[in-house]
């Protein structure tokens, strides 16, 4: 996979809500869109947002180098390659671990559900639970 696997899910998220939408592809309008879907945003997308500058906290600024080349429908791995030279850190985003789901106890992954504000519906074994879990994971880890 990529060496950027936060970066391209996101962002490859992102450009397909975009045409979906039918939003306009300007830099403008993509720039509207990605601080709305980076509102939304937890965990380690949250973390992407903030560098390259789409949260209200964020440091720096350079969204407009996710906007501009995806105006021109740039692939999204080669505008996260882009990024990584502007800010290493963002190619230290991975999403969480999963191996080690089997080791923790029910109370634990509850827990991890918890923290995300979502629920288990009709989870009795351990196994509903890191199944939920992992359908949550590329939202939230």
């Amino acid at each position: 996979p990529s060496s950027l696997p936060v970066c391209v899910t996101f962002l490859g998220r992102f450009y397909q809500s975009l045409k979906d939408n039918d939003v306009d592809f300007t830099p403008a309008s993509i720039e509207k869109e990605l601080l709305k879907s980076c509102k939304e945003a937890k965990g380690k997308e949250n973390r992407l947002c903030y560098y390259v500058g789409a949260t209200s906290d964020a440091a720096t600024k350079i969204i407009n180098e996710v906007s501009k080349p995806m105006s021109h429908h740039i692939p999204v791995e080669k505008i996260c390659e882009k990024l990584k030279k502007k800010d290493s850190q963002i190619c230290e985003l991975k999403y969480g671990d999963t191996a080690d789901l089997r080791k923790l106890r029910v109370k634990e992954l509850r827990r991890i559900l918890d923290d995300w504000g979502e629920a288990c519906k009709g989870c009795a074994e351990k196994s509903d639970f890191i199944r939920r879990i992992h359908e949550l994971m590329p939202k939230y880890a």
